[in-house]
């Protein structure tokens, strides 16, 4: 150790290979540094560290150590600094609602500035300052609806008129088909826009335009549908006839008389005589009185008289047996028989009277000629009603009288058919 060094006192000397080092006897606090004369010496980190502060910050060196100090960037408006400070950035006014936009506008964010547009269906008023409804319906009539236009605030709305619908484009009308909804009592046509009832035939449309009555036809027809009784039935009308004696016809208007006697139809005894009338039958009995003999159904001829016997040969030679038949409204005075010889001669001449059942006076006799006379109905029968009546003929034949009586049947029937 030849101690041939330059080392100060505060420093220790250290060999090394072909050399020697200075080092300090002490050392220094945290944040300093020894110099070559071995003073403590503060450590200016801002400059000796690689990157000391965090972006955004820059570095100030303290005594012993160093401290970060946020930077501060000065943004123009519009503009705030970013999180780490080393920037500025947009400030979005429509999401921070920092905005001057009024009721009815929409705010878009600009670079460093906002602009307040007016919604679909609004319009700028620059006076104002405000966006104002556009009234869609006056600035494009015609063009946006089919029929109607209702304006909204921003907006329109279409709409249909009665007997249409709004189609599926919202615009354009269809036509409505209210029949669906059974709106008519009986039957009901869709037309255009709208619809009408109508009535099924024996049905008259009322005034409501809906309801359907029954026409009546037995009271309001002029003439007459029916021969003896109209039955009115909802739509149309029956005719009917009387319970007994009569059947409708094919034509369904009229009545026709039952011919009991024909069918069978009757309670006449096998001795009496089946005779139809209108509406009903009698049941005659044609016998002949004592010295007459019965040649048919309908005659008794006398059989014979003593010699001395005038009243014998004074009653009639023949007894005729007839049935008539007529109605209420037969027209007075009415021929309703005839007689006279068969066959008649010149010079034949004959008399006629009722011997029996004209007590009421309803018929009489004419003589027509020589040899024909007639038996008339010379008065109205209000009713139904029979009568049997005896009329009596003489015939002057060669200077002889012959009697003949007629024995008749006469039926007045009801005049409703």
């Amino acid at each position: 150790m030849v101690r041939s060094h330059n080392c100060g006192q505060r420093f220790e000397c250290e060999n090394t290979e072909g050399s020697f080092l200075c080092n300090p006897k002490q050392r220094c606090l945290t944040g300093f540094t020894q110099d070559s004369h071995g003073n403590c010496i503060d450590i200016n980190e801002c400059s000796s560290l690689s990157d000391p502060c965090s972006a955004g910050f820059h570095c100030i060196n303290t005594v012993g150590s160093y401290t970060c100090q946020r930077k501060v960037i000065m943004c123009s408006q519009g503009y705030h600094s970013s999180p780490d400070g080393t920037r500025c950035i947009d400030v979005d006014e429509c999401q921070t609602g920092n905005h001057g936009c009024g009721e009815g506008q929409i705010c878009h964010n600009l670079p460093g500035s906002y602009r307040c547009d007016c919604q679909t269906g609004y319009l700028y008023d620059a006076l104002r300052q405000v966006c104002s409804d556009v009234n869609e319906c006056w600035s494009y009539p015609g063009r946006l609806c089919a029929q109607t236009c209702e304006n909204s605030p921003g907006s329109y709305q279409c709409s249909c008129t009665a007997g249409f619908s709004l189609a599926f484009d919202g615009k354009n009308c269809e036509d409505l088909n209210e029949c669906d909804s059974s709106p008519c009592g009986q039957e009901c046509a869709n037309i255009y826009g709208s619809y009408q009832c109508y009535c099924r035939q024996g049905f008259y449309l009322k005034e409501d335009g809906h309801t359907c009555e029954d026409i009546d036809e037995c009271s309001q027809s002029i003439g007459n549908l029916c021969v003896f009784q109209c039955v009115n039935t909802p739509g149309s009308y029956q005719c009917a006839c009387p319970p007994n004696g009569y059947t409708m016809s094919t034509t369904g208007h009229t009545c026709r008389d039952i011919d009991e006697c024909t069918t069978g139809v009757h309670n006449c005894s096998t001795e009496q005589t089946c005779s139809n009338v209108q509406g009903g039958y009698r049941c005659l009995s044609f016998s002949c009185p004592p010295n007459y003999r019965k040649v048919s159904d309908t005659r008794c001829e006398r059989s014979g008289c003593p010699a001395n016997s005038v009243d014998c040969q004074t009653s009639p030679l023949r007894i005729t047996y007839y049935q008539l038949s007529f109605q209420t409204n037969i027209v007075i005075p009415a021929q309703i028989f005839r007689i006279g010889p068969s066959p008649a001669y010149r010079g034949d001449n004959i008399a006629i009277s009722i011997t029996h059942g004209n007590g009421e006076n309803y018929f009489s006799t004419r003589k027509l000629n020589s040899f024909t006379g007639a038996v008339y109905l010379q008065r109205q029968v209000r009713q139904p009603r029979d009568f049997l009546i005896d009329v009596e003929m003489k015939l002057l034949r060669q200077g002889a009288f012959t009697t003949f009586l007629a024995r008749i049947y006469v039926f007045i029937t009801s005049n409703t058919l």
